[in-house]
């Protein structure tokens, strides 16, 4: 069993406002939908509600907040989106200026949360369906790659869209396809399986966002749109401030993932 499997979300959430919890929540609370986050101010909130609504695979919206109030009621009624990430960044004119456990110092009253879909959802269903994630496995988080497809444009925001990549054999990679279509909300089905180059990957070895995985000689890599695209966006479009989660800490919501399975 991994740690936190089958511990519920408000108890892991209280650990991480604690901080006992600081790493990772890949694997965490399973059963239960986990979700990026967004905060921008009031005045760019619109342009990127747009910006999410023109590119919903790497951006599937779970829940926005009204602008200065920090509960996600639809995710989690008791959660609090500036404590309840592992760790967040925060980028300033285009610049990540710093990485942190909490908000709280930073926020302010006209901020609007946006909560978007997690591949670390459908995670448990592919296990259940005997197909291994490699990252869970050795403990370390999911490697994501920026590509050379671009995000359609909304107002201010621009930028190239993010992947997320699992190794799999031919055979579990079909039928990852199957188990990842049902869930719409959280990036759907793979935007790209096999040669990395032909979506811009250099180098597997070397992610720009998370850890580089060990492939084995039968597997090949298989790529879903991920969650991590509008902090690419972030250092292109250069808003005058967006708080991230950082890649991997995910907000884990009260909300079972059979609530955004389609079937």
């Amino acid at each position: 069993m991994k740690p936190f499997e089958d511990m519920h979300p408000s108890e892991i959430r209280k650990q991480i406002r604690e901080q006992k919890i600081t790493g990772t929540t890949a694997g965490m609370a399973k059963g239960y939908t986990q979700a990026n986050l967004v905060i921008l101010k009031k005045q760019d909130a619109f342009d990127f509600l747009l910006f999410c609504q023109r590119n919903p695979k790497p951006c599937p919206l779970l829940d926005v907040t009204e602008p200065g109030n920090y509960h996600p009621v639809k995710l989690a009624k008791h959660g609090d989106i500036r404590t309840d990430l592992p760790k967040y960044r925060i980028y300033r004119d285009g610049v990540l200026i710093k990485e942190t456990t909490q908000i709280i110092d930073e926020w302010e009253d006209d901020m609007v949360g946006f909560l978007i879909g997690c591949s670390f959802t459908f995670e448990g269903s592919l296990i259940e369906n005997g197909i291994p994630i490699r990252h869970i496995d050795e403990n370390s988080n999911v490697p994501m790659y920026k590509t050379n497809i671009l995000c359609e444009k909304a107002g201010l925001f621009e930028g190239p869209l993010v992947v997320s990549m699992r190794p799999m054999t031919y055979k579990n990679a079909i039928r990852s396809i199957q188990i990842t279509s049902r869930f719409p909300s959280v990036h759907g089905a793979p935007i790209h399986i096999g040669d990395p180059s032909e979506i811009g990957i250099v180098d597997l070895n070397s992610p720009d966002f998370g850890d580089a995985v060990p492939m084995k000689e039968d597997e090949i890599p298989v790529f879903w749109a991920c969650g991590v695209t509008p902090q690419a966006v972030a250092l292109q479009s250069k808003p005058t401030i967006m708080i991230t989660h950082a890649p991997g800490h995910m907000f884990i919501s009260d909300v079972r993932d059979e609530n955004y399975s389609i079937l």
